[in-house]
């Protein structure tokens, strides 16, 4: 494949990526709005938030499953019909069961794009995938920043909820055209059977590291998830919270190489584990503009754990193929959607709990907001001992680990 090829291949998956994240921070965006206009309960909307994270990992298994016969080019077309339909359903929604449907179509699409975009972009740089996988992976937090900003002044300049959609319209017709116009190279070193992926899916390693995973993707997104119910009484604005933790992955995804080279993956995953224990930890006890301080820590600590996870298993577990990087995508969104009702209870539990206590001075939202950060310390805290077990198991593995 031709440099040139190369380039576009990689910023159509960067443009569906893009799409992909600020689905979820436009989405964010517009709730409150939506919950308005179609008179919707709490506990509607958390369903309508919930077929995001079902649609994803159903997409990724089921195209990690079939992207042997497929190829990326028909898994991101996939992708763009079901953005396309879901972004049109949202606009013409009439109230619950459309929006449920509408969402559960975006996150299909979401995951489709995983799904074609992660194994191909492992096979068109065979060299480094890991590191392009990070740079791939910089327009999730980085398209968060952006569907944020626009939310947030599109909201402030009282345009209605639907100009915010027509707004991802946008890269999404971009990625679907460039898409239908490029060729698309056939690889064959990395897919094998998918019989054979599926009986790499078994192996020791590949089930350890898809546990890890559910842990990782809970202590990075669960928590970035629930950050203005746990923060908003901490004296820091979550909004500025959320916009300094994804703007510094971003940032730290795209100059991820060298850290890479460095550590090598499984070293960077060690770090990671440290640091992002460090950084929850610290956000449970900060107040004020510590609060910040705390978020950057936490955001260096987590910035590098999903495309890692996935660079991992792309250059460890190679006969697990394209199958093998969704089905790890896929654990971890799986995970957190079965955490993330846990952790609403963690926080109704913790509240009730502050209410009684009556602490002179102190509020019971910032109290309950502490106790479920401490809580979601775990989850780091488990992978410190997880990777150290990996690290010294994979430099005894392969000699050149350091």
């Amino acid at each position: 494949m031709s440099t040139k090829d190369s380039s576009r291949i990689f910023t159509i998956c960067c443009l569906a990526l893009l799409v992909t994240s600020m689905t979820f921070a436009i989405r964010a965006g517009i709730l409150s709005q939506l919950g308005a206009e179609f008179a919707l309960s709490d506990g509607q909307l958390g369903w309508i938030n919930a077929m995001a994270f079902m649609g994803f990992p159903v997409s990724m298994m089921i195209g990690g499953a079939l992207y042997n016969s497929l190829g990326a080019k028909k898994l991101l077309l996939i992708a763009f019909v079901f953005h396309i339909a879901g972004l049109l359903l949202t606009i013409s929604a009439e109230g619950f069961w459309s929006l449920l449907i509408s969402t559960f179509f975006i996150g299909f699409a979401n995951g489709a794009v995983e799904a074609g975009c992660n194994p191909l972009i492992a096979e068109t740089y065979p060299d480094k995938k890991t590191t392009m996988l990070n740079k791939f992976h910089v327009w999730f937090p980085g398209g968060i920043v952006v569907g944020a900003l626009i939310s947030k002044a599109m909201t402030d300049a009282n345009l209605g909820w639907q100009l915010q959609i027509v707004v991802m319209l946008i890269p999404a017709v971009i990625y679907g055209l460039m898409t239908l116009k490029q060729r698309f190279q056939e690889f064959e070193r990395i897919k094998g059977s998918t019989s054979g992926n599926v009986k790499a899916l078994f192996s020791p390693l590949f089930i350890f590291i898809a546990f890890c995973m559910t842990l990782t993707t809970t202590a990075e997104l669960g928590t970035q998830q629930w950050i203005e119910r746990i923060m908003g009484a901490s004296g820091a604005s979550p909004m500025l919270i959320m916009a300094l933790i994804t703007g510094l992955m971003a940032v730290g995804r795209y100059f991820a190489g060298p850290v890479i080279h460095r550590l090598n993956p499984v070293g960077v995953l060690l770090f990671s584990a440290i640091v992002s224990t460090a950084g929850i930890y610290s956000m449970s006890i900060a107040t004020g503009p510590m609060v910040y301080i705390a978020a950057i820590l936490f955001a260096v600590g987590v910035m590098y754990f999903w495309p890692t996870m996935v660079g991992f298993v792309a250059e460890n577990i190679p006969e697990s193929g394209a199958l093998g990087m969704s089905m790890i995508g896929g654990a971890g969104m799986f995970a957190l959607s079965l955490w993330n009702p846990v952790i609403g209870s963690w926080i109704d539990s913790a509240r009730e709990k502050a209410n009684a206590s009556i602490a002179t001075g102190v509020e019971p939202e910032l109290l309950a907001g502490q106790s479920v950060l401490a809580n979601l310390t775990f989850f780091p805290a488990i992978l410190i001992v997880a990777f150290s077990f990996l690290y010294f198991y994979m430099k005894r593995k392969n000699t050149h680990l350091k």
